[in-house]
């Protein structure tokens, strides 16, 4: 394809614009790239909306490789540097028939790679480049190094010699730190008991239990990772917090540290952020059309605060990056402080608190007027000062982006006023607050249907949502036998305009705010929730356990 031609395609589809055509175009007059790169280096696309583009042009089947598990039995048939130098992925082997991904549309010599050593054509998926890239290295590597056998191998030996060296410590706490990797969690417990120590992962906001050593890996394990996290190994005690950067196929891992005291020994959690993610869409969030409509229009607004709020782990950040792709880069100045810096920006001035050097969000905030800003987004409101600094940044002319621990949109209210902000800047100031939470998507291999028990009827009925019949995943071996795969979002937006305003700053109760922006329209998170899985996106089970 025509590189103008790409261009015309994704104005057309009005994901860019001529400016950023232009500016687009003398980028590739420097470095020479292909025009579809350097619109998703800029971040004027996605990697996902270039591929999606590319395959309703071609006519191909668009595969999201990310929400996907490979099968090891098609990436054993065909050898890795087959696979690098014809520029596909094997997906899968059904009754002999290869299914394959690539990233070039007209990608023939993959199809006569597979022909030679199938001797069938195989199904051919379009896939974006960069999860492209990550399958290719992960499904590979992975099956060249499997993480359980050689963790067994380890174990066996440590059992029959009951003591473990050092070189076997190491090795078994990169392999459960890879592990993790490999199942996209976003935690990894080790929770010591009396004669065994057992691994968990959190994945998809649920713990699962993947290993499980004897208690004398325990103390090793626990000192390797305090050496790599820069904690005191020697004080035992007491909670501490470190991190490290962990290197894995060409891309670091930032590992975040909290060990705590128990009665059988310390008990660590490490929370894994994979850096720089895959930047998404708000319309491929979980918003349906008139929410996502109604988080753009909010995202144009000159001044103002704008929160989203939810516990740790509900996806804040990505929609606020999400959102942030809203905003015209090119025209408003948007400067950002972050811990860490999780999506990297074209055209966005990204800074990183660094607690060693006293730059926190604070210090930030107080200097970025200087920045001529017109976004300032600070990673969170975590403290008086914070709060602070975004009210007066944001009456003063500026958009204010920030995250917050609440459990809904209404507690935000409170929250800020326990925060010391005054009521009258409060509700002058504050834009919408948009508050969410993860919900696991049904496995679309294994989803069934079954009929729904009066109880669980009267739930959806409850919201004025008539179904009898609820979703769930039966389980198979490519959501692991959880009849979940990948997760999506629910959430609640509500907007300030001048009666609330008014009930903010005469501070009327919780229960009048929520009763005033229920009238007005707002969908509460578990009304949403249940939307969702009458829809069979999520299940009703999985609603209840996220909302309750």
């Amino acid at each position: 394809m025509a590189a103008f031609r790409l261009g015309d395609i994704l104005k057309k589809k009005g994901l860019i614009n001529d400016n950023k055509l232009k500016i687009s175009l003398v980028h590739q007059k420097i470095t020479g790239e292909l025009l579809g790169d350097i619109f998703v280096r800029l971040g004027f696309i996605t990697s996902k909306e270039l591929g999606q583009t590319l395959a309703e042009q071609f006519g191909i089947e668009f595969i999201d490789l990310s929400e996907y598990r490979i099968s090891e039995d098609a990436l054993k048939m065909i050898p890795k540097d087959v696979a690098e130098k014809g520029e596909f992925i094997p997906i899968e082997v059904d009754h002999g028939k290869m299914s394959i991904g690539v990233t070039n549309p007209s990608n023939i010599v993959a199809v006569d790679r597979v022909v030679s050593i199938t001797k069938e054509y195989p199904k051919v998926f379009l896939a974006d480049p960069d999860s492209f890239r990550d399958a290719l290295e992960r499904g590979y590597y992975f099956l060249e190094n499997p993480v359980q056998e050689r963790i067994d191998g380890i174990i066996k030996e440590i059992n029959r010699t009951g003591a473990a060296t050092g070189p076997q410590i190491a090795s078994i706490t990169e392999l459960i730190i890879m592990d993790g990797i490999r199942e996209k969690a976003t935690d990894i417990h080790i929770n010591p008991f009396s004669n065994i120590v057992d691994v968990f992962f959190r994945i998809d906001g649920v713990l699962q239990h993947r290993h499980a050593f004897h208690k004398v890996v325990h103390n090793g394990v626990i000192s390797r990772i305090k050496i790599m996290s820069q904690i005191d190994i020697a004080e035992t005690r007491l909670p501490q917090d470190g991190s490290f950067t962990f290197p894995f196929l060409d891309k670091s891992y930032d590992v975040r540290v909290s060990t705590i005291p128990t009665i059988y020994g310390e008990n660590v959690v490490m929370r894994i952020l994979a850096g720089t993610g895959y930047l998404l869409d708000i319309n491929n969030l979980g918003f349906d059309s008139s929410s996502a409509g109604k988080v753009k229009e909010l995202f144009q607004k000159p001044y103002g605060i704008i929160a989203i709020v939810g516990p740790t782990g509900s996806g804040k950040t990505t929609t606020l990056y999400a959102a942030l792709r809203e905003i015209n880069l090119l025209e408003r100045n948007v400067i950002t402080v972050e811990d860490p810096v999780e999506y990297k920006l074209s055209f966005v001035k990204q800074t990183q608190v660094n607690e060693k050097v006293g730059y926190d969000l604070a210090l930030a905030g107080r200097n970025f007027m200087r920045q001529d800003p017109d976004v300032m987004l600070l990673g969170e409101v975590r403290d008086e000062e914070t709060a602070r600094i975004a009210i007066r940044s944001s009456i003063t002319g500026h958009l204010v982006l920030s995250t917050l621990h609440t459990n809904d949109a209404i507690t935000s209210i409170p929250r800020f006023l326990d925060l010391k902000v005054d009521k009258f800047l409060l509700s002058t100031s504050l834009l919408a607050i948009i508050a969410q939470r993860l919900v696991r998507k049904i496995c679309r291999f294994c989803k069934t249907e079954y009929p729904l028990d009066d109880n669980e009827m009267a739930q959806f009925k409850e919201y004025g949502i008539s179904v009898n019949v609820g979703f769930k995943g039966k389980g198979c071996p490519k959501c692991n036998n959880t009849g979940y795969s990948g997760r999506t979002l629910i959430g609640e937006i509500l907007t300030i305009d001048d009666e609330m305003r008014e009930l903010i700053f005469t501070g009327v109760s919780i229960t009048a705010l929520k009763a005033a922006a229920l009238k007005k329209g707002m969908t509460p998170v578990k009304e949403n929730g249940l939307r969702k899985a009458a829809e069979g996106i999520t299940s009703l089970e999985e609603v209840i356990r996220v909302t309750g």
